[in-house]
């Protein structure tokens, strides 16, 4: 089974998004702000991380920055999950290397096919 990281300072969202990536057959890890799902990434074999953009220690944008100056971690595909639609960010986000961006709320048809696609 592939193992998907989510990184959201939310324990709401953490299920909500877990949930139906269990049903699709991933193996789902969690972690509650950037530096608690930095170090997760540098502990598992991870096929994706998903992560939100506002939270403590480390954003998701700085998180995603210094896992693309990590060279074990600098191919991973990660996903922006977040109610954040300001531009600026999601250049900077695609900049750094991420694969896409959803807005919550998030349909889980949509989240489970958005993570199945970039996986292939």
């Amino acid at each position: 089974m592939k193992k998907v990281l989510i990184v959201d300072d939310s324990e709401t969202i953490r299920q909500q998004v877990a949930g139906p990536l269990e049903s699709a057959g991933f193996t789902v890890l969690m972690a509650a702000d950037g530096m608690a799902g930095l170090e997760c990434m540098e502990q598992n074999d991870l096929a994706m991380a998903i992560l939100d953009v506002n939270m403590p220690r480390l954003n998701g944008l700085e998180l995603l920055e210094k896992l693309r100056a990590n060279p074990r971690l600098a191919g991973l595909p990660v996903l922006i999950l977040t109610t954040e639609v300001q531009r600026s960010m999601i250049d900077r986000a695609k900049s750094a290397g991420a694969k896409g961006w959803l807005v919550k709320p998030v349909k889980s048809e949509h989240l489970v096919g958005t993570v199945k696609r970039l996986l292939q």
